[in-house]
């Protein structure tokens, strides 16, 4: 699975962490919403396509936290 897009909240701490992940491995592509940093829970939503996948990511960015896309590493070829 590559993980193609990642925002953060901006908050520290395990109660106020949030974080989006767009992933794709092959023709599907996954949205996770995670709460609680890296050992908080998540909740996947799978899509068919990306434009599924990417509208589910600006909805869930347009609520009221302060977003910010981090950079992600290109896979290594």
């Amino acid at each position: 699975m590559e993980q193609r897009k990642h925002w953060w909240n901006g908050k520290w701490g395990r109660i106020a962490r949030k974080d989006i992940f767009l992933r794709v491995s092959g023709d599907q592509w996954y949205v996770e919403q995670r709460s609680g940093g890296a050992d908080g829970v998540s909740t996947f939503v799978e899509f068919n396509g990306e434009e599924g996948a990417l509208d589910a990511v600006r909805a869930l960015l347009a609520g009221p936290e302060d977003w910010r896309e981090l950079s992600v590493r290109p896979p290594a070829r």
